[in-house]
């Protein structure tokens, strides 16, 4: 984190919210001038005035000092429009239905931007019976690897966790499936659109 908290961030939020400095001083029981210090960045707020600061703002803290207002534009959930989050440290896996403040293991993760497979990541998609087979070209090396497939539809994810020296493959029914994709720990996540 580059900044503690940043001042254009509190004004654009304050300012959104209809507020004056005076009013958001009053809700977080500081002066008028002290808001300004914070919004011109010649002053930070107080480690115990976050809280209260970004409740007065409609943010959670961690927004707050990430210094990104971040809202979820999908505010109908379309799992197509869903974002994937991993986190580098403990390989979890995170999927949300639209952009969010994640944190795993002490990081704020970034929201995955997915790609059209290359050649290292050449990513297959069969039809065997009632299941979409997908089966990944790529080595399965301890520190290099595919660590999770998924299939999205419209009605959730089914996602399978890899490990490495095992087979980059998986089985997912083909119901409703708009799209599938792949997580390699090195590179980044791909995905080949079904429809």
């Amino acid at each position: 984190m580059d900044q503690y908290v940043t001042g254009a961030v509190i004004r654009k939020l304050r300012e959104d919210k209809n507020m004056t400095q005076e009013e958001l001083a009053e809700k977080v029981f500081v002066s008028g001038k002290a808001v300004s210090k914070w919004e011109t960045g010649q002053g930070f707020p107080d480690i115990s005035l976050l809280e209260p600061l970004a409740r007065a703002l409609g943010i959670s803290v961690i927004e707050l000092l990430s210094g990104e207002d971040i809202r979820n534009r999908n505010r109908s959930s379309h799992m197509g429009k869903g974002v994937f989050y991993v986190c580098p440290v403990c390989g979890n896996v995170i999927r949300a239905t639209g952009e969010a403040v994640v944190s795993c293991c002490g990081i704020t993760l970034p929201p995955l931007e997915a790609e059209e497979p290359d050649e290292e990541h050449g990513l297959h998609v069969e039809i065997v019976e009632d299941e979409y087979y997908v089966t990944v070209d790529h080595p399965m090396e301890k520190d290099h690897y595919i660590s999770f497939l998924a299939a999205v539809s419209d009605q959730g994810v089914r996602l399978v966790k890899l490990y490495p020296e095992g087979n980059a493959e998986a089985r997912f029914k083909i119901d409703r499936v708009t799209g599938v994709y792949a997580y390699c720990n090195r590179h980044g996540l791909y995905r080949v659109s079904l429809k």
